[in-house]
């Protein structure tokens, strides 16, 4: 692994960033500052994370920067219900992104206990 740019989890999360504001830009206009915000601000809160953690030298720094990503997972499933609840999105493309974001999270956790395992080790 050269880059962050080479981490599955990373790429991934990209593309969900991208999807969030495809989906967010049919918001109602009233929303640009509240859920839309919200939503966008969380979403790319995930590749961030995990690129920057990257970039530290320690490996608990990455995890770290992993497990705020994570929970950044987390804050957009929430976020996308509410969405989905107030209507702003239709059941097929919560369903749809709420299943991409679990996958996410998997990868993340899996990731960490790779590191953590790895880290044990020395």
């Amino acid at each position: 692994m050269n880059t962050f740019r080479d981490l599955q989890v990373w790429q991934k999360s990209m593309d969900m960033s991208v999807q969030v504001y495809e989906v967010t830009s049919d918001f109602p206009k009233k929303e640009e500052f509240g859920l839309t915000s919200q939503l966008r601000r969380s979403a790319v809160s995930i590749p961030s994370n995990i690129a920057e953690g990257y970039g530290r030298n320690h490996t608990k720094d990455f995890m770290r920067f992993l497990q705020i990503a994570q929970g950044s997972v987390y804050e957009c499933q929430t976020q996308l219900e509410i969405s989905f609840r107030v209507r702003f999105i239709q059941e097929s493309v919560f369903r749809e992104m709420d299943s991409e974001y679990e996958i996410i999270a998997k990868m993340l956790s899996s990731l960490i206990r790779r590191l953590s395992n790895s880290e044990q080790r020395r």
